[in-house]
């Protein structure tokens, strides 16, 4: 994007938050929520509707459990396996980086 774009959607934006009298710090405090509630998502389906496994279960949650689903079937996992690493490679100098030549290949990573 260039200067004179970025420049004109940033005023556009700016008169936009001062005509509904919204603050950047109420934009934070809103994105911060929704980030504490996508995390709070206990399960969720494949049209990313989640609950948060609090309260009356969803419609979605009661018509999945009703046709015999199970609620384990939604369940968000969000385990990392720490004996699963990556390679440490520093793309900035690398002038393939996000081509298909910039891929390591799996034998050149147990030879490392």
């Amino acid at each position: 994007m260039d200067e004179r774009k970025r420049d004109s959607i940033v005023a556009y934006l700016q008169r936009r938050m001062a005509e509904f009298d919204i603050t950047p710090e109420a934009i934070a405090a809103s994105i911060a929520d929704d980030q504490r509630r996508l995390n709070a998502v206990r399960y969720r389906d494949a049209f990313g509707n989640g609950w948060d496994g609090q309260g009356v279960a969803p419609q979605w949650v009661v018509n999945a459990t009703s046709a015999g689903q199970s609620l384990e079937h939604f369940a968000v996992h969000r385990t990392v396996d720490a004996s699963v690493t990556k390679p440490a490679v520093d793309w900035r100098d690398d002038p393939f980086a996000g081509s298909r030549l910039a891929t390591i290949k799996p034998e050149q990573r147990q030879a490392s």
